[in-house]
């Protein structure tokens, strides 16, 4: 059996008792002018219009990447696009499939295209936990048409999507819901026959709360309004009390931010803070990311991240403290992870800063970009081959364990780079003792020391 978005089973079910589906599954939008917010990518000729049979034309559907945070209705457009579309629709979800069923769904979707010219679309949920063998199985098909991929990612795609399939893909960024967009959300679910049918009412501060807590997620908003619904009846009062509110949801849902912010800006704030050493916004920050229930092995990689890009050598022990609290998240896992993150977003906040390790290996770079390459110098090619020594291949190296010291004066950058410095050592923490080592390493290349 296919895989289904919404089973026959479940949407008969739900058709003779709507009460036994939650109260944001009942009033999920039925078509795409019922879609709450993203009014940018629903006007007509839109792709998603032209996904449900709107428009016409010689110019087919595109595959379309739908780019958002959680609760705003990535999931919803792919619902209303499989109830409007006489085309063939088939669901997936990364978390669970992998390659063998991308390649069953684009099989039967060449099988429905060939036998009775039926077009598929298939919906992948959270395509950016899809590795890249995996993706790469969706070219072929996305490519040629075989099928039209709506693809949902929480995930910055050009950080979790292989370039190849973004190029082939129209990417839509789906807006934040704004309070109206909620407000409107809930007063339809508090009407309506499918949702609450007027049982009860909804003051003003009480519906305030309820925007406050839902954060823009839409979700978050119906599953606290049906709630809240539900202690009121229950209690027999005709309204839901800003008290009745407070006492149904005890815990205010954390977003990163109520202006629409990605986890990717607060993953900069916590960096950021880490590098200004404030410590206790680094851990205000750190504490959202948990609290917004982020990957914590994603917070880990940053934290590692920088280790290297912020303090480096003033604090030798910064990186392995990361690296340490990176395998440790991932073995452990919330909510114990976050007393390692805890403990490594401390230490590197009170560290002693330095860039140079950073600022080093970006000099270098531009100036291997910018053609100061050249050829390796004779004495350090390889040597170990037949032929090497006629070529003059590492003749005259000397082999500094040989030579007092450790450090024989010979020269080692190419021509074009020879004698250019690009680690400029701080006096910060313990990259002092670096910088006087450096120096004199220096001086002993060059043949100026005893």
């Amino acid at each position: 059996m296919e895989p289904d978005l919404f089973t026959a089973a479940a949407e008969e079910r739900q058709e003779k008792d709507p009460a036994s589906s939650p109260l944001a599954v009942r009033m999920r939008p039925r078509t795409l002018d019922e879609v709450v917010g993203q009014r940018h990518l629903l006007k007509p000729g839109s792709p998603l219009r032209r996904l449900v049979g709107e428009g016409g034309g010689p110019a087919g559907a595109s595959s379309v990447i739908l780019w958002g945070p959680p609760g705003i209705g990535k999931t919803t457009l792919a619902y209303v696009v499989s109830k409007a579309t006489d085309k063939r629709f088939v669901e997936l979800s990364a978390i669970t499939a992998g390659v063998k069923e991308v390649r069953a769904v684009i099989d039967g979707a060449r099988r429905a295209a060939g036998g009775y010219g039926k077009e598929t679309v298939l919906f992948l949920d959270e395509i950016h936990r899809f590795s890249k063998a995996q993706q790469d199985s969706l070219l072929p098909a996305v490519e040629n048409r075989w099928v039209t991929l709506i693809a949902a990612t929480t995930e910055n795609p050009y950080f979790s999507v292989i370039s190849p399939l973004l190029s082939r893909s129209l990417l839509l960024t789906l807006e934040p819901l704004t309070d109206d967009d909620l407000r409107d959300l809930l007063k339809r679910a508090l009407t309506e026959d499918r949702g609450l049918g007027g049982a009860v009412t909804l003051p003003d501060d009480a519906e305030a709360h309820l925007l406050r807590i839902a954060g823009g997620d839409a979700r978050r908003a119906l599953t606290a309004l049906e709630a809240a619904a539900g202690a009121a009846i229950d209690k027999g009062e005709p309204e839901i009390t800003l008290a009745t509110v407070e006492e149904t949801v005890d815990r205010a849902a954390v977003k990163y931010d109520r202006d629409g912010d990605q986890h990717y800006d607060v993953a900069s704030a916590l960096i950021k803070s880490i590098r200004g050493s404030d410590v206790d916004a680094a851990l205000h920050y750190l504490a959202r990311m948990i609290e917004a229930g982020e990957d914590p092995r994603f917070i880990a990689r940053r934290l590692m991240i920088s280790a290297s890009e912020d303090i480096g050598l003033a604090d030798p022990h910064a990186l392995p403290i990361a690296v340490a609290a990176a395998q440790a998240v991932a073995m452990i896992g919330f909510p114990e992870a976050a007393l390692t993150l805890s403990h490594a977003t401390i230490a590197l906040a009170l560290a002693p800063k330095s860039n140079a390790a950073t600022t080093a290996i970006f000099a270098a770079q531009a100036d291997v970009r910018g053609g100061l390459a050249g050829p390796v110098p004779p004495h350090l090619r390889d040597g170990h081959y037949k032929g090497a020594a006629k070529l003059g291949h590492a003749q005259g190296y000397v082999y500094p364990h040989d030579v007092p010291g450790g450090i024989a004066a010979q020269q080692y950058a190419p021509d074009a780079v020879h004698g250019k410095r690009y680690y400029e050592p701080t006096r910060y923490g313990a990259e002092a003792r670096y910088a006087d080592v450096a120096e004199k390493v220096r001086e002993r290349l060059r043949g100026d020391g005893g």
